[in-house]
């Protein structure tokens, strides 16, 4: 299984490994992971489940689709390398992304 490592705002790491096609966000969520509140369940409805890909890895994400983009444009602390967690599904070449997670969701 790919692993993701999330890197709580604190500094705190874990690297944990979900199955092929969950999402960075519902994994999150399944490991309990701070600073993910993901309100809308992974409809990208809210973007509380934003994240920082770590920009080794944005290329191989790929780029924001337009309803991810238009929240995350009002998104409390978005940069460039900003995405939902929920629109990112893992897979094999995604074996070792790094996400960062935000001072706050909103």
């Amino acid at each position: 299984m790919p692993k993701v490592t999330y890197v709580e705002y604190s500094g705190t790491e874990r690297e944990i490994e979900l199955p092929s096609g969950l999402s960075v966000m519902q994994g999150a969520i399944d490991h309990q992971i701070t600073g993910i509140d993901a309100d809308c369940g992974g409809e990208c409805a809210c973007a509380t489940c934003h994240v920082y890909v770590d920009p080794r890895w944005l290329e191989r994400v790929g780029p924001q689709g337009s309803q991810e983009a238009a929240l995350l444009d009002f998104a409390a602390l978005a940069q460039p390398n900003s995405r939902l967690a929920c629109q990112i599904k893992m897979n094999d070449r995604l074996d070792g992304l790094v996400v960062n997670l935000p001072e706050a969701q909103h």
